[in-house]
């Protein structure tokens, strides 16, 4: 980490540290298990103003209207709040070069339980595409930093919405029971 700090063993103390390195204050969300860490983290530090939205449309608006006004943000989800996305996405951000971001808890797959999560995790990808949203997955704790920064620079210098997908390659995701004996 720069600053010759230790750096940080957990992915959400990563995502932190590069959220406050490109002056990213702004922290509205949805509540969602996977994040819980990231979330309490932001809440934490008085570097950021974080608070739980009713919807991710809200929490987009939230952080373009910031972004407007000069402060930078981002939006904290899970795949399946991806769904309700692509008309605010395509009226708002993408369509006046507003340098939205998005931060989604990847779910929907290795062993998803739920089938909703997985139907919206094979739209996911496929949609950020249509939209020309620059969108990249972290998978490994080693390439978290690198690529968290440079996706929110880019999106910061071209003006353009950008989405970071967390794996549960990285995050654990959300805990599945075993499946009963027969």
């Amino acid at each position: 980490m720069a600053g010759g700090a230790a750096a940080p063993f957990a992915w959400h103390e990563i995502v932190v540290e590069v959220l406050k390195a490109n002056a990213v204050r702004l922290v509205p969300y949805v509540p969602d298990n996977v994040l819980k860490p990231l979330i309490a983290a932001v809440h934490a530090d008085p570097f950021f103003t974080a608070f739980p939205a009713a919807r991710e449309e809200e929490a987009v608006g939230i952080v373009a209207g910031g972004c407007m006004a000069g402060t930078r943000g981002v939006v904290l989800m899970q795949t399946s709040g991806f769904a309700t996305l692509a008309n605010v996405l395509a009226s708002l951000p993408c369509a006046f070069q507003i340098p939205v971001l998005l931060l989604v808890s990847e779910r929907g797959t290795l062993g998803e339980f739920n089938i909703g999560q997985a139907m919206v995790w094979r739209t996911m990808r496929p949609v950020l595409e249509s939209l020309g949203m620059e969108h990249h997955t972290v998978s490994r704790l080693d390439e978290c930093e690198f690529i968290c920064d440079r996706t929110i620079k880019q999106a910061l210098m071209t003006q353009q919405p950008a989405a970071l997908i967390l794996s549960p390659l990285l995050t654990g995701g959300k805990a599945i029971a075993a499946p009963a004996k027969a």
